[in-house]
């Protein structure tokens, strides 16, 4: 038996931090919104004729072989190790790889995490609801990076598309958003700015300080939770323009909250892309590294990737992507 399965990464259009429980508690109408990109993550699970597992990652060339499940250990490849213990699969090689760049701050881990996990599923043949494999998938994560997970890196991976992941006191919810993939693809440039990312949000910090009331902490949270809600009406009305001054409002309220987000060498990049004519972007993720995005007018979209690409960054070949997670078996 062969089971192959992969989900997309994505970008954080606006609201990330938020994803953490309990930040979101503290906001009223605290949201994120992101888009599914189509670098993919892969997972490839295959039958064997003994007892014994293998786990080989095509991006880092690292391999684990044990006897059977039980001996198993956690201590290389530690995210697939705990899935497959989890879930309990036998008897079978894993092989994992990632289109995006490693640190590229695309929830890249979070995409594999969720292909790793729905292909184990139908391995097992375990009936998961949605919400089930994503706990799944962000309990397990927290347990190899030992740091809060959030909830919104999980959802683009399974659903694909453009969406708000609204968070209260009832839960989270992922909203569609009807949005024109194909326009969006068009004005958005991403880019891998060479350098891994350095966690340029430390998100302990930013709750312990959120939590004692740290008025410099809550002001850029409420101006993020404005930008948010500014994107999604945007997105959905079409609105571009509108889109790109949210991005721009985020962004410095981004660095607000956490300086470290930026570096001289992303700031050098911005200043081109601006330059040759992008109308706002940020990092991704937690920055301090990894990836930028801009959004552009069309017809300013080959020379901002030029000017990026001659900073020395590595413009991504992608666009947005409408489909989720992807299981096949043969």
């Amino acid at each position: 038996m062969r089971i192959a399965s992969s989900a997309p990464t994505r970008i954080d259009l606006a609201g990330g931090t938020f994803d953490i429980w309990p930040l979101y508690l503290f906001h009223e109408r605290a949201q994120t919104i992101n888009a599914a990109l189509s670098l993919r993550a892969h997972c490839t699970l295959t039958s064997r004729h003994d007892e014994r597992v293998t786990l080989t990652s095509d991006d880092t060339g690292e391999r684990v072989e044990a006897a059977n499940l039980d001996a198993l250990t956690v201590d290389t490849l530690p995210l697939v190790a705990r899935l497959v213990k989890h879930f309990g699969a036998r008897a079978v090689d894993v092989r994992t790889r990632s289109e995006s760049p490693v640190g590229a701050g695309i929830a890249g881990s979070s995409a594999l995490n969720v292909a790793t996990a729905g292909a184990l599923a139908e391995w097992t043949s375990r009936r998961l609801e949605p919400d089930q494999l994503l706990n799944i998938a962000m309990n397990v994560e927290a347990q190899v990076i030992r740091v809060p997970t959030g909830v919104q890196d999980y959802r683009p991976a399974f659903y694909g598309g453009v969406s708000a992941v609204e968070m209260d006191v009832a839960g989270v919810r992922r909203v569609a958003l009807h949005v024109d993939a194909r326009e969006l693809s068009r004005r958005i440039v991403v880019a891998y700015t060479g350098e891994s990312r350095q966690s340029g949000i430390n998100n302990w910090d930013v709750m312990v300080r959120r939590i004692r009331g740290d008025e410099e902490v809550v002001s850029a949270f409420d101006a993020i939770r404005d930008a948010a809600l500014g994107m999604r009406a945007a997105l959905e009305g079409g609105d571009w323009t509108g889109a790109a001054r949210q991005l721009a409002v985020e962004w410095t309220a981004r660095k607000r909250l956490a300086p470290r987000v930026t570096t001289p060498p992303i700031d050098e990049l911005f200043d081109r892309a601006h330059r040759a004519g992008a109308l706002a972007g940020k990092v991704c993720g937690a920055g301090g590294g990894g990836c930028l995005f801009c959004l552009v007018d069309p017809d300013r979209h080959a020379a901002v990737s030029s000017a990026l690409a001659d900073g020395g960054a590595k413009v991504l070949a992608c666009e947005i992507e409408p489909d989720g997670l992807r299981i096949e078996r043969s």
